[in-house]
């Protein structure tokens, strides 16, 4: 069996430059020892790529109304134990500013996927409403025409987080209700890039019936599809869904060991892409973040909605810093991160360098290989 040691040379030598079984390895590794090679190894890769620092973005929870009925999701249309709500335009402006006060320079607009014209003037308000600020916008807003991502880029949006939830087709259909289409969430992925977007994805990981070979083509699938961004999380179930009845062999320490396995390969695979540290992780571990950029990631997502709406948007079970407001979060996430060596980066954007090295290689920002 090829060592760690020699999978982590060839890595660092030149992006994607690993086979899928290497990418496997990664994924699966268990031995603590093993898991430190590969994970420092990804974390002096990440400091080269962004240094000491974290970049944030404030998210906010625009609502958690979602014509989607995916089967792992809290919020997905069919929960009737939830109360939904939507904020409106003043209340994401307000919010917005919190995240300027904060010196985040960047944010990211989240909610349930709604497809009609309503849910799309009202981003359009919401971004303009914003432009004064000078903020990097992310939206994940899931699938709509590609004539919607036009507008909306053209409103001021300038990032686009649209997870794949898996590259396997059929993994996908065991996940989602028939009238959920694979296809169309791909085909979602190469209008973003056509519009101009810096274009993320990403996928769930220690999954019912999912192999290390499945995750590791999610990998490969990232950089065949030149993507910019990685927004990734471990599987957690959520009680109101019909997945979390489904047998599941992973302990809540597997979820976390594979979550971190799959940020330290995808640095090793794809070197400049920036990947977040998810909520996902600090849920099966009150560090679970610190270690998610101890691993190479090099984003995080510090929430600012209020507090008395972040209960009614939970996707998954045991989210973290319900009670927290904005500044709590900043306050504990400047002391976790300093104790690691690492500081916020403060009124930056933080684009992702791998998006500007292909703008300057001659990848227009609507074109490209999707």
């Amino acid at each position: 069996m090829t060592s760690v040691a020699d999978i982590v040379a060839r890595a660092r030598e030149r992006p994607r430059n690993l086979s899928v079984d290497d990418l496997a390895r990664l994924v699966a590794l268990e031995d603590p020892d093993e898991q430190r090679v590969a994970r420092a190894a990804a974390y002096a890769l990440k400091c080269r790529v962004a240094g000491k620092l974290v970049s944030v973005r404030g998210l906010v929870e625009l609502g958690n109304i979602c014509s989607k009925d995916c089967l792992y999701c809290g919020i997905r249309r069919s929960n009737a134990n939830l109360a939904r709500y939507r904020l409106s335009v003043d209340d994401v402006l307000r919010m917005a500013e919190i995240d300027a006060a904060a010196g985040y320079a960047s944010i990211v607009l989240q909610g349930g996927e709604v497809e009609s014209e309503a849910n799309t003037a009202f981003i359009e308000e919401c971004l303009r409403g914003m432009a004064h600020l000078d903020l990097g916008v992310t939206l994940s807003l899931g699938e709509q025409t590609e004539a919607v991502y036009r507008r909306w880029k053209a409103a001021g949006a300038s990032r686009y987080l649209l997870r794949i939830e898996t590259s396997s087709p059929g993994l996908y259909a065991r996940l989602h209700p028939a009238d959920h289409s694979w296809t169309r969430r791909a085909d979602c992925l190469a209008a973003l890039r056509r519009c101009g977007y810096q274009v993320g994805t990403g996928v769930m990981s220690a999954l019912p019936g999912q192999t290390p070979e499945d995750l590791a083509r999610d990998i490969v699938f990232f950089g065949d599809r030149d993507v910019d961004m990685i927004g990734m999380g471990p599987y957690i179930p959520h009680p109101d869904t019909p997945l979390a009845s489904v047998p599941n062999p992973w302990t809540d320490a597997d979820r976390l060991r594979i979550g971190l396995n799959m940020i330290a390969a995808t640095r090793l695979y794809l070197h400049d892409v920036n990947i977040a540290s998810t909520t996902a992780l600090q849920a099966l571990a009150p560090d679970g973040r610190e270690q998610g950029i101890l691993a190479g990631a090099n984003v995080m997502m510090p929430n600012v909605t209020d507090v008395a709406y972040r209960r009614q948007y939970q996707l998954y079970a045991g989210k973290p810093c319900l009670d927290e407001n904005a500044d709590q979060c900043r306050t504990a996430l400047e002391r976790s991160l300093a104790a690691i060596g690492e500081r916020i980066n403060y009124g930056a954007r933080g684009d992702s360098a791998h998006f500007h090295a292909r703008i300057a290689a001659g990848g227009l920002a609507g074109s490209g290989r999707m």
